[in-house]
């Protein structure tokens, strides 16, 4: 029995009652035949087209190329198929490469590239503008320009973009392999720019005594902050920053806080009522208290007698602050009371309207994402450096506390 032969176009449909298409069916399908010709070619503008109606694309006026848009729509068996086939070809291929390699350079990272573009440089560094970033880079002073790198290796790129490089590690938390091919530079010099630049950064701003002046807080203080609580110097709270998991046991138990159910590392924060980052303690294991803290640090010793210390519940450090004159703001415990006066809750209302201000300045910190993700253990041994120098760059935005406030 002799086989019949289908054509190569063929399209086979195993239901006989199947319509054919109508009319209206194949309008649509040219239609649809003209638009993706139409598509094809606007995705070469500027392109000359020839008496064919085949475009050509001209490199050095020696060398031509004919790109041929093909339209094939094909009927068989009721089912329509439509397609656009393109065949690209250029006889010079090198200026591709060269417009290639132009546009990676201008892509490349750089601070030149942001000097007019205030979003983009507020996204990767925090600061606001190009303006800031050249304020951030004079506060630290010549000794950026001579700074003994780790492991004795100079990096190849230049001092602002060191900066720069150090802010979107801070601010945005890539990984070393990325911020290598956004800046073109080699992970080893990535390390030894971030390792060097946020040690560097936390040793220059200690030397800043940013501890303000009785007289400086009071009148950057907000006029109903000022009335209420005059006396109040700081505001303290304590934050904790995650960190993984150390690989020895007594680390382990030292830095777990049941508090986070997870290990972090803990700092002591303190904040002017007019929102100036005043005080930043050293980091500490998560198991660690606010008292602790309070012990180890100098709080005690750069507070002037008559100031007082606004804080939450848990600073109970009363008995540590009364040989220095200064009192302890917080709000109310229970006591084995069951409920509160009138007079103690509208006190504590007040004491939280205005806590709440450091509240904030830490969430503000926290937008610098290495302050959210787990610290590995390089960055674990750098904790105190970069908590420190992200918030100290907070001292460099615009102030989030009203003058109302």
């Amino acid at each position: 029995m002799q086989r019949a032969k289908l054509r190569m176009t063929a399209v086979p449909s195993q239901f006989t009652w199947k319509n054919q298409p109508s009319p209206c069916a194949l309008a649509r399908t040219s239609r649809r035949q003209l638009r993706c010709a139409r598509l094809a070619s606007e995705a070469l503008p500027h392109m000359p087209v020839d008496d064919t109606g085949d475009m050509i694309i001209s490199t050095d006026g020696d060398a031509q190329t004919t790109v041929e848009v093909e339209a094939v729509c094909s009927f068989e068996g009721g089912q329509a198929n439509a397609g656009v086939q393109t065949d690209i070809s250029f006889e010079k291929p090198t200026m591709l490469s060269s417009h290639t390699q132009t546009c990676a350079e201008q892509c490349m990272f750089h601070i030149d590239n942001f000097v007019a573009d205030a979003k983009g440089l507020q996204f990767y560094t925090g600061l606001d503008n190009h303006a800031m970033f050249v304020t951030v880079l004079s506060s630290l002073g010549p000794a950026a320009y001579q700074l003994n790198y780790l492991y004795d290796k100079k990096p190849t790129s230049t001092v602002p973009n060191q900066l720069f490089l150090t802010l979107v590690k801070l601010r945005t938390c890539k990984v070393n392999f990325e911020l290598s091919r956004l800046f073109n530079i080699s992970e080893a010099e990535v390390y030894i720019v971030f390792v060097t630049w946020v040690r560097f950064m936390s040793l220059q701003w200690h030397e800043i005594n940013f501890w303000p002046s009785r007289d400086v807080v009071d009148f950057f203080a907000p006029v109903d902050f000022r009335e209420k609580f005059p006396a109040t110097r700081v505001i303290v709270d304590g934050t904790e920053i995650p960190i993984k998991v150390p690989k020895v046991p007594a680390a382990q138990q030292v830095t777990f806080s049941t508090y986070k159910n997870r290990n972090t590392a803990k700092v002591l924060v303190g904040v002017t009522p007019g929102g100036l980052v005043s005080f930043v303690s050293d980091a500490y294991g998560g198991s660690t208290s606010d008292r602790q803290i309070v012990e180890r640090g100098n709080l005690r010793e750069i507070t002037d007698p008559g100031d007082s210390v606004m804080a939450d519940k848990g600073f109970d450090v009363q008995d540590l602050f009364a040989p220095h004159d200064v009192t302890i703001n917080i709000p109310t415990f229970f006591k084995k009371r069951n409920r509160f006066g009138h007079k103690t809750v509208m006190r504590d209302r007040k004491i939280a309207s205005k806590r709440v201000h450091v509240e904030r300045v830490i969430g503000l910190a926290k937008t610098y994402k290495i302050l959210t993700r787990p610290l590995n253990q390089t960055e674990s041994v750098l904790s105190s450096d970069i908590i420190f120098v992200c918030f100290m760059l907070i001292n460099f935005r615009q102030c989030i506390v009203p003058r109302h406030a």
